[in-house]
């Protein structure tokens, strides 16, 4: 055997270890890999949950736009102040601007509500009810229109209701008046028929 024998298999065999030794670490490399992906998933996955909440919270967007109340808010606080000819430019303004048919809807009401005030420059009690009459027709439970306007509707059934029974008492009072004309001269004649026309005058 030769000398240089055992150097030669020491050699191989440290050749074998060092290659045994070099797997195990390349086999390690890909498992240390997932868990980094792994974190690098766990970092993004809050991300998306964070921004799917920001997208469902937009069904706003998709819903109508509400309408500008400035104007109308405009007219009920001048007719507060008791200025009847600038709510109504207010109430005609928000008309033009608003074209859904609630907002035109709440401007007419308006507009009857003024025509309805006695005191009113705009009075004109039976275009007031007409108009009243029609928009009450009109109207839905559907329809979302401002509480002021649902007051005011409630305030021109009133109104209609009170000039009603006043028209009903002006009706009796005539014809109380007429009895009562028709009674005096039926006095008359029967004090004629009794004194004579010369004492009947006489009080």
């Amino acid at each position: 055997m030769s000398p240089f024998l055992p150097p030669l298999l020491l050699a191989s065999a440290l050749l074998g270890l060092s290659a045994c030794a070099a797997t195990p670490e390349s086999a390690e490399a890909p498992s240390e890999a997932p868990p980094a992906e792994a974190g690098a998933a766990v970092t993004e996955a809050p991300q998306l949950t964070l921004n799917l909440p920001s997208r469902s919270g937009c069904d706003c967007a998709s819903k109508p736009a509400s309408r500008d109340y400035t104007f109308l808010e405009r007219g009920y606080r001048a007719l507060s102040e008791g200025d009847a000819v600038a709510a109504l430019q207010h109430f005609q303004r928000y008309k033009r601007l608003e074209l859904e048919p609630a907002a035109q809807w709440e401007a007419d009401i308006a507009i009857a509500y003024l025509g309805m005030l006695p005191d009113s420059p705009f009075y004109d009690h039976d275009a007031a009810e007409a108009t009243f009459r029609r928009l009450v027709a009109q109207f839905t439970d559907e329809m979302q229109v401002h509480p002021t306007a649902l007051l005011m509707r409630d305030s021109l059934a009133a109104f209609a209701l009170l000039n009603r029974h006043i028209s009903d008492l002006e009706s009796s009072n005539a014809t109380l008046r007429e009895d009562l004309q028709k009674r005096e001269e039926a006095i008359k004649r029967l004090r004629e028929l009794t004194l004579g026309p010369s004492r009947a005058v006489q009080p």
